[in-house]
């Protein structure tokens, strides 16, 4: 339908195209899009709710300015949906998210205004995600400050922050309780044969020659039981 509107304060006048939606249908089983046809042909595909709020119904008349706005609004809310589903599971940094986004196609408009409304409501910080990323790691597999840091850089996270948040660990006593979760899977035959395969698993894990070798000593002492010294017991296993 063509309608002639005119602005009579610019003395102009503009031609309108109008378009009248013909049908609406499910595009999903649960219902939670549809898809609407506008003259007979699919115009747009909306969340069901964002539909029904701007009440949308056959014979409703739409021009293409509004058709724009209303798609560009849905992309949005989908891009804002899949971030705030992705964030469900566990904190992420801002680099891990707007990876997420750019893979599942969203324009970055969408993007940028997603994470800023999600940086408003605390949902993303780098700060507060390093700091649960760091405790997390000392609380259930140990690592060492070398090694989380080297984590938050590969998820994005800026160098000062993850600095400050890896400051809280402490080299010496992770790598003691990591080693002694580890040490009691260990059949070793004598000293060296411990000392390898513990001292391995914790140079994996990013701890230091220094660091290793007291802690290896430590373990092995303590499960031996004796106060011999680590180099009498691997001639006497030779």
């Amino acid at each position: 339908m063509l309608v002639l509107s005119c602005e009579l304060e610019a003395a102009s006048c503009k031609l309108l195209i109008m378009y009248k939606i013909t049908g609406i249908k499910n595009k999903d089983k649960q219902g939670k899009r549809v898809n609407i046809f506008v003259d007979g042909r699919l115009g747009l595909t909306l969340n069901a709710e964002t539909a029904i709020l701007e009440k949308l119904k056959i014979d409703s008349e739409l021009d293409s300015a509004r058709i724009n706005k209303l798609t560009e609004d849905d992309q949005f809310r989908r891009c804002m949906d899949t971030a705030v589903r992705f964030l469900e599971y566990r904190p992420r940094s801002e680099s891990e998210l707007r990876d997420r986004l750019q893979r599942r196609g969203f324009i970055v408009d969408n993007i940028d205004s997603t994470i800023n409304k999600l940086k408003e409501q605390g949902l993303v910080d780098d700060s507060s995600f390093a700091r649960f990323w760091t405790e997390n790691r000392e609380s259930f597999s140990p690592r060492s400050q070398y090694f989380t840091r080297r984590e938050l850089a590969q998820k994005g996270v800026a160098p000062e922050i993850a600095e400050e948040a890896v400051s809280s660990i402490d080299d010496t006593e992770s790598a003691y309780r990591t080693a002694l979760q580890r040490a009691s899977r260990i059949r070793a035959v004598d000293y060296r044969d411990f000392r390898n395969r513990l001292g391995g698993y914790l140079r994996r894990r990013g701890f230091g020659y220094e660091t290793i070798n007291k802690t290896v000593e430590k373990i092995w002492q303590e499960q031996a039981g004796v106060k011999t010294s680590p180099s009498e017991n691997s001639k006497r296993g030779s």
